[in-house]
C-alpha cells in the first residue's frame, strides 16, 4: 500500500544523517606561470597562505577575498576562489565555502574543477543541501574521488538514484559502501527501502533484518534499530504475510517515538488477517486521550469497518460521528488557510511559531489559539522534505552566528559584508522553500480528507445496507454468518496466561496503553 512506503520513507526522514568529511588539504600553492605573475604578486598569495597554515583563518580569508577581486590576479582568480573555499570550510562556514567551489566549477577552464567538485560534495553533505550535492555528484567521476571518501559518494549517489526511482541502480551504488563505513547502517536501510519500492518485499525484509542484527548491541529504543523493525514489518505486510508482520510489529518498544504509528499499522495487518478482536484492542490504545493531537483519520474509518464486520452498528455509528466531529473542523481550517494565505514565508513563520509555543512548559493544545490545527503542524514536522529543510535552515542560522562572532575588523570588511548578505539571502530563500513544502503538504492533507469523507459516506451506506440485510435474515429465520474475531480467546484465556483482569470503566491510564484486550463477540448471529 502506498501509505506504507511513505511511512517508511518518513521514518528514514526522522533518522539523522552523519557523514565523515575529510580534513581540508594543505594549502600548497601550485606554481603559476612566471610570465603571468610578478614576484610581488606571488608574495601576496604566499602571505595569505601562511596565515591559513597558522590557523589564522580570519586574516587569510580577508586577504584571499581581496586578491580574488584584484585585477592583477585575474588569471589566478579561480585558484584564489578555491583556496578561499578551503578557508571557509575550515571556519565551518560551509555555505560560503560551497559558493566558492561552485564559481570554480562553473568557470570550467581551470585545473581546480575536480578538486572543487570533491570539496563541494563535502560542504553540501555538511549542510544537508540536496540541490548542491546532486549538482556535485552529477559531474564528479568516482575514480577521481579519494579512495577513503568514496563511501560517502556511493551513498549519496544511491540516495539520489533512489529518489529518482532508479531502484536497481540505487542498489548497485549502495552496495559499494564498505562494511566498516560509518554510513553502512544507513546504507542497509536504503537498500532495503529500494527493494521494497521495487516490489521485492522479501529481499527488503532480509536487508532490514541485517540492519536489526547489526544494531543488536544498541539500546532497545535505538532509532535506527526501531526504524528497521518497522521497515521489516511493512515489507512483510507488503508481501501479505499478515501474521509475520503482526509479530514483527510487536518488537517495537512502547517508549519508542514510533509506537503510536506501529499500533495503527499493526491494526491494518490484524484486520487483513481477520483478527478483529486484536484490532479492536489496539484501537482502545490508539484512540485514547493521550493521542488526541495525532493526525490519524484513517484509523477511525478502519475501526468503523471492523465494527461493520462484527455487526456492532451502534459503535460503528458513534465512531463515524467522532471522525466527522474531529476532522470536519480540521478540513475547514486548512481550506480557509490555503485560500487566504499565499506567501510561503508566512507558512513557515506560522509553523515555527506553533512549534516554539508547543515546546514551552505547560503548553496545552486545547487552550492554544493557532491559525492552524496543532495536529496538522505535528504531522508536517514529520515530513521528510520539511524536516531536511528545517535542518538546513538551522545550519544556516549557526553559520550566521559564526559570522556575527567574528572580529569587528572582519565583519566590517568586504568579506564580512559579503558573508552577511549571502547568508541572509540564502536564509530567506530557504524559508520560502520550506514554506512551499508546508503548503504542498497541506494541499495533500486537504485532498486526503476529501477522499476520506467520501469513504465515510460509502461506509455509512454499507452500515445501513448491512442493517437492512441483517433484519431481513433475522425475520426470515436464516442462520447468519459467523465473523472471525478470535472468539476462542475468552477472559479465562488471558488470566491463565499470566494477565490480570481489570474491566475498562472509561478511565485511561498511561501505563495501561497497549494492554487492552477486547472480549466482545460478534453480533452477526
Amino acid at each position: 500500500m502506498t501509505w506504507l512506503m511513505k511511512k517508511t520513507r518518513l521514518i528514514f526522514c526522522f533518522v539523522a544523517l552523519t557523514a565523515l568529511a575529510p580534513s581540508v588539504q594543505s594549502f600548497a600553492q601550485p606554481r603559476a606561470p612566471a610570465s603571468r605573475v610578478k614576484l610581488g604578486q606571488g608574495r601576496e598569495v604566499q602571505i595569505a597562505l601562511q596565515y591559513a597554515r597558522r590557523g589564522n583563518y580570519a586574516e587569510a580569508s580577508m586577504r584571499l577575498f581581496h586578491l580574488s577581486f584584484d585585477p592583477r590576479f585575474y588569471n589566478r582568480r579561480m585558484q584564489l576562489r578555491y583556496l578561499l573555499g578551503l578557508v571557509f570550510y575550515q571556519m565551518k562556514m560551509y555555505q560560503l565555502a560551497a559558493f566558492q567551489f561552485i564559481d570554480v566549477i562553473r568557470d570550467g577552464n581551470n585545473p581546480y574543477v575536480s578538486k572543487s567538485l570533491q570539496k563541494l560534495s563535502f560542504a553540501a553533505n555538511k549542510l544537508g543541501d540536496d540541490t548542491l550535492l546532486n549538482y556535485a555528484i552529477s559531474r564528479i567521476k568516482v575514480e577521481s574521488f579519494p579512495l577513503a571518501d568514496r563511501d560517502m559518494l556511493y551513498y549519496r549517489i544511491g540516495e539520489f538514484q533512489l529518489h529518482n526511482e532508479q531502484y536497481n541502480d540505487a542498489i548497485k551504488s549502495l552496495s559499494q559502501v564498505r562494511g566498516g563505513s560509518p554510513l553502512f547502517d544507513k546504507t542497509l536501510y536504503l537498500i532495503a527501502l529500494a527493494y521494497a519500492e521495487n516490489n521485492q518485499p522479501l529481499a527488503s525484509a532480509k536487508y532490514f533484518q541485517k540492519l536489526i542484527n547489526d544494531r543488536a548491541d544498541e539500546p532497545v529504543t535505538d532509532t535506527t534499530r526501531v526504524a528497521a523493525i518497522m521497515g521489516k514489518a511493512r515489507a512483510l505486510y507488503q508481501n501479505k504475510n499478515w501474521d509475520q508482520a503482526i509479530e514483527t510489529y510487536r518488537h517495537v518498544p512502547r517508549d519508542s517515538q514510533y509506537w503510536h504509528d506501529m499500533l495503527f499499522e499493526q491494526s491494518w495487518a490484524m484486520f487483513r488477517s481477520g483478527k478483529f478482536r486484536s484490532a479492536m484492542s489496539n484501537f482502545q490504545s490508539l484512540h485514547s486521550p493521550y493521542f488526541e493531537n495525532s493526525y490519524i483519520p484513517e484509523s477511525l474509518l478502519l475501526r468503523s469497518i471492523v465494527y461493520l464486520y462484527i455487526c456492532k452498528y451502534t459503535e460503528m455509528d458513534k465512531t463515524l460521528g467522532l471522525f466527522d466531529r474531529l476532522y470536519r473542523p480540521v478540513y475547514n481550517s486548512i481550506n480557509g488557510y490555503l485560500t487566504n494565505i499565499n506567501n510561503p514565508e508566512q507558512y513557515f513563520a506560522d509553523q515555527v511559531t506553533i512549534m516554539i509555543d508547543a515546546s514551552q512548559p505547560g503548553f496545552n493544545p486545547a487552550e492554544a489559539k493557532f491559525r492552524l490545527p496543532y495536529l496538522i503542524v505535528r504531522k508536517v514536522i514529520k515530513e521528510g522534505d520539511f524536516h531536511r529543510s528545517l535542518s538546513y535552515i538551522k545550519k544556516l542560522i549557526r553559520e550566521r552566528h559564526r559570522v556575527l562572532a567574528m572580529p569587528t575588523r572582519w565583519r566590517t570588511s568586504a568579506i564580512g559584508r559579503y558573508a552577511t548578505m549571502t547568508l541572509n539571502r540564502r536564509f530567506q530563500r530557504a524559508r520560502e522553500q520550506a514554506g512551499r513544502e508546508i503548503r504542498n503538504h497541506m494541499l495533500e492533507i486537504r485532498a486526503d480528507l476529501v477522499d476520506l469523507f467520501e469513504q465515510e459516506g460509502f461506509i455509512r451506506y454499507e452500515m445501513l445496507n448491512s442493517k437492512r440485510e441483517y433484519l431481513k435474515k433475522l425475520v426470515a429465520g436464516k442462520e447468519l454468518p459467523q465473523a472471525q474475531i478470535n472468539e476462542n480467546m475468552s477472559r479465562d484465556y488471558y488470566i491463565q496466561n499470566g494477565y490480570q483482569y481489570w474491566p475498562f470503566r472509561g478511565e485511561y491510564w498511561l501505563d495501561e496503553l497497549g494492554d487492552y484486550f477486547y472480549l466482545g463477540t460478534s453480533s452477526c448471529n
